[in-house]
């Protein structure tokens, strides 16, 4: 079409009429998707942007059923939490209610002393029930009998005490006779010793024997003269006449001290010449005997009580030097501390009697007791006579509760003149030694029974059934499988990218997994026996408020969590709207705007048009010449 040639005026019309049609398509376009933007072409920035944030989204809106289906699993287990926590006070009030309870039964025996009598031991004995199948004998009588008298007899002879000695010295007594020495001028007393051991070489010239005794002929002519002379140079010992014999005597004491002689010899300026005219052997010496070390006194120490007064007594060999003495000495000790008793003996092994009249038991202990009285002694507690009688109402009453075995279990009381016995168990009592007639006589070929606390037992069965649901609530508090009081863990995702997660799981304080079962929260079976204790009810009370503790601090765990998921619930939402609601302002084209841009548009193309017929009506002005 090259060929065809357009005026300037309609080529200019017609490219803005083709301009105007352009833009009216697009804005009809944009009218009819109500978006601005409807591929990468229009606007990638805004195209891409928008994109991404709607997939975000969507992506937070897949997260929303998971959400919701975790708040459904908390709500399920806040459901079983509450009704389990009926439950375990639901189990208080059995307990209390039992607690609380005292519809025992109780039956009165009349006693019937002909009967029971005291020419032998009567008893009245109570089994079953909270007793036990081992029945508990309660004398109702006390027989005659004569008075025991308190011995501790003896079982070997009376070891003395013995005294003490001090350390002694060692030495050493010439064994042979003296005899006179005469030393000339070039003679030499050798005299060998060894003194606690350390050796001594003494030397004696003449002019030194003549210094020693004030001589000038150098002669020894007596023990006395040698012991001055030895003297003069021994050191740690010193030598004396003993008995016309030369002794050498340590100067120290105890098993370490001695002197020896180990040789005696002359010598005459040249050799040596052994000699005996010391009195000890000059060639082989003589050996001394060691001293003895301190022995320390033994004293027997002794404590004899009879229950009130104690009697401390300590046997030294001054008091008590043999079984005579000591016996008279522990008598006087005796009598001083105000203890009835006396110490006889017999060939030299002590007893020891209390009051005749048994009133007494008199023990012995101390460190010296087996010395004194044998360590196989025979100790016999004393005994009062006893006149036989039948035991009052109060009597009775007192030695039944005063029981050990029975305390908690029955119960008695004056009734009037007879004995009342209650049944503190779900369980019969047996009595025996009681008639149905409901007479005491002691006789162990009747019983009597008393019945069991049907209250109580009921309540027991009815803490059980209670107890049996508590595990079925845990079981059934499920949503979509997922149980929390059964130890499941629910995990939540909070973002996209799963780097925002919430695992909720019932844990306790130290962050160990629990169950919220009978087992984990410590609510046994009851027993008869528990409840037929006040004392045991109340340590299961208190077990039971231990076990609503940890349901309460539970249920305020998963509250949390629940508070924690609806927040993230609530802002996820939040921001599904808000990403949604930015994607949108980056494409969505605003309806009023191209509305009017397209009426505009229009408006526009009819005048293009009109513009583009009086161009060309210009135009054909040309064929007006022919």
């Amino acid at each position: 079409m090259s060929d065809i040639v357009l005026s300037k005026g309609i080529r200019s019309n017609l490219m803005q009429l083709q301009n105007t049609a352009a833009n009216v398509a697009l804005t009809q376009g944009r009218l009819a998707t109500g978006k601005k933007v409807n591929s990468a072409l229009d606007n990638p920035a805004n195209f891409f942007t928008s994109q991404s944030l709607s997939s975000r989204a969507n992506d937070l809106s897949n997260l929303l059923d998971g959400l919701s289906n975790g708040i459904k699993v908390l709500e399920a287990a806040d459901n079983g939490l509450k009704a389990i926590t009926k439950t375990v006070e639901s189990l208080q009030s059995t307990v209390l209610q039992a607690r609380q309870d005292k519809s025992n039964k109780t039956e009165s025996f009349t006693l019937d002393a002909t009967a029971i009598g005291t020419s032998s031991v009567k008893n009245i004995s109570f089994s079953g029930g909270a007793v036990g199948s081992t029945a508990v004998n309660v004398a109702l009588n006390a027989t005659s009998s004569a008075a025991v008298q308190s011995t501790v007899a003896g079982s070997a002879a009376y070891q003395a005490p013995t005294a003490g000695s001090a350390a002694t010295s060692g030495g050493v007594t010439a064994s042979g006779t003296f005899a006179s020495i005469t030393l000339g001028a070039s003679d030499t007393l050798k005299f060998n010793v060894s003194v606690d051991g350390s050796a001594q070489a003494l030397t004696f010239t003449k002019a030194e024997v003549d210094t020693a005794l004030g001589g000038s002929t150098g002669t020894i002519g007596s023990v006395d003269d040698l012991a001055t002379v030895i003297n003069s140079k021994l050191t740690g010992a010193t030598a004396s006449n003993s008995s016309g014999d030369l002794r050498l005597t340590s100067s120290s004491t105890g098993t370490s001290s001695n002197v020896s002689v180990t040789s005696v010899a002359i010598n005459d300026g040249s050799s040596d010449t052994a000699t005996n005219s010391t009195g000890f052997d000059g060639t082989a010496g003589q050996t001394g005997t060691a001293g003895a070390a301190a022995v320390a006194a033994v004293d027997r120490v002794i404590s004899i009580s009879d229950g009130t007064n104690t009697a401390n007594i300590t046997l030294t060999s001054a008091n008590a030097g043999d079984a005579a003495t000591a016996a008279t000495y522990i008598n006087s000790q005796l009598t001083s501390a105000g203890i009835t008793g006396t110490v006889s003996n017999s060939s030299g092994t002590l007893t020891l009697a209390g009051a005749s009249n048994g009133t007494n038991s008199l023990t012995v202990s101390g460190a010296g007791a087996s010395a004194v009285f044998g360590a196989s002694a025979t100790t016999t507690a004393g005994t009062a006579a006893v006149t036989g009688a039948v035991k009052s109402v109060d009597e009775l009453v007192t030695a039944i509760n005063g029981n050990s075995s029975l305390t908690g279990k029955i119960k008695a009381s004056n009734d009037n003149g007879k004995l009342r016995i209650e049944n503190i168990s779900t369980s019969d009592l047996t009595v025996t030694g009681a008639n149905s007639s409901g007479s005491v006589t002691g006789s162990g070929s009747v019983t009597n029974t008393i019945g069991a606390n049907e209250v109580r037992k009921n309540l027991v069965t009815q803490f059980n059934d209670l107890r049996g649901q508590l595990d079925k609530l845990s079981d059934d508090a499920s949503f979509n499988g997922v149980n929390l009081l059964k130890g499941d863990k629910l995990k939540l995702n909070f973002n996209e990218n799963s780097t925002s997660t919430l695992e909720i799981q019932a844990k306790d304080s130290a962050g160990a997994v629990r169950e919220i079962t009978n087992a984990k929260l410590g609510v046994t079976a009851a027993t008869n026996a528990e409840f037929e204790s006040d004392a045991s009810l109340d340590s299961r009370v208190e077990s039971l408020r231990s076990s609503l503790d940890t349901i309460r601090s539970q249920s305020s765990s998963f509250g949390s969590n629940l508070s924690i998921v609806q927040n993230r619930q609530d802002f996820t939402k939040n921001m599904i709207n808000t990403l949604q609601t930015g994607s949108d302002n980056l494409v969505l084209a605003d309806a009023n705007e191209e509305a009017a841009n397209l009426l505009s548009l229009q408006t526009r193309q009819q005048l293009s048009q009109t513009a583009l017929s009086l161009a060309s009506q210009a135009d054909q002005g040309v064929l007006r010449l022919f």
